[in-house]
């Protein structure tokens, strides 16, 4: 055989050697949308998955010692959980964006570098064109998740507006505002653990950082963390993230969690 003929007969081969990986990826199931061609979307709905999550995230400063995507992450695992949990619902791509504030001159976070705002109208703007977007595929249920907090106003604006609007056809849209404040239940499951209001802190505290060590460890840095409350503050960060773990993540997530999927059920009667 001829060398040219040697070099396609071994790609030939490797090719074959890697079909059933192709094979078992094509055939994985997703709950995402952004994963699924426009048919299988349909059928879905048809089949009666008629609820779908519109997560949110948000690009900005976690302190020296977190990636600027961590709600991202966060929020991305989140709703495929509640969907997963559901069992009857999907989900879209995670909303990067959020509202951050005035940016001339800059406030909150945008004082740091590579935190990325947008106004609340547009935003809101950006739900009410998805919202729509789904309704037309199908959707009865839609869900705002927010992650950050300057989401949750926008997100509860446009729900009411629209699910008034859609009233008669039979369309909800929901922002699912117990997925955000379920904070209050983790800081007094901290608490019971001996953390004060002093340790957990506000931002990129403990329950920041231990949600993104168990859904993305690569994103915490703890190596990074300067010493003391007021270096730590500086780099825009409060209580002590040192104290975070997988474990307290993966029950504080639990928490929240839960407290979406019981939302959405009493949202759509059982």
């Amino acid at each position: 055989m001829s060398a040219p003929g040697r070099r396609a007969l071994a790609a030939g081969v490797a090719l074959a050697a890697t079909w059933p990986t192709f094979a078992r990826a094509e055939a994985a199931p997703s709950l995402d949308i952004a994963d699924m061609t426009w048919p299988e979307v349909r059928d879905a709905v048809a089949a009666g998955k008629r609820t779908v999550i519109v997560p949110s995230g948000g690009l900005e400063q976690n302190g020296a010692h977190m990636i600027l995507g961590k709600h991202d992450h966060i929020v991305r695992h989140a709703a495929r959980r509640i969907a997963e949990e559901l069992g009857d619902a999907l989900t879209v791509p995670v909303l990067p964006f959020a509202p951050q504030g005035r940016f001339d001159p800059p406030e909150g976070h945008l004082r740091f570098p590579g935190t990325i705002g947008v106004t609340e109208d547009a935003f809101a703007g950006m739900l009410d064109g998805i919202a729509r977007s789904l309704r037309g595929s199908g959707f009865r249920l839609i869900c705002f998740i927010g992650d950050h907090g300057g989401s949750q106003r926008p997100q509860a604006t446009v729900a009411s507006r629209l699910t008034a609007e859609w009233r008669r056809q039979g369309v909800r849209v929901v922002a699912v505002d117990r997925y955000y404040t379920s904070i209050a239940e983790q800081d007094a499951w901290l608490k019971q653990q001996g953390e004060t209001d002093a340790t957990i802190g506000t931002h990129a505290g403990i329950e920041d950082t231990s949600e993104l060590m168990s859904v993305h460890p690569a994103g915490v840095r703890l190596s990074r963390l300067p010493a003391g409350a007021e270096a730590l503050a500086a780099t825009g960060a409060t209580g002590d993230p040192s104290r975070a773990s997988v474990a307290r993540g993966e029950a504080l997530l639990a928490m929240r969690i839960a407290a979406a999927v019981a939302q959405i059920r009493a949202a759509r009667g059982g």
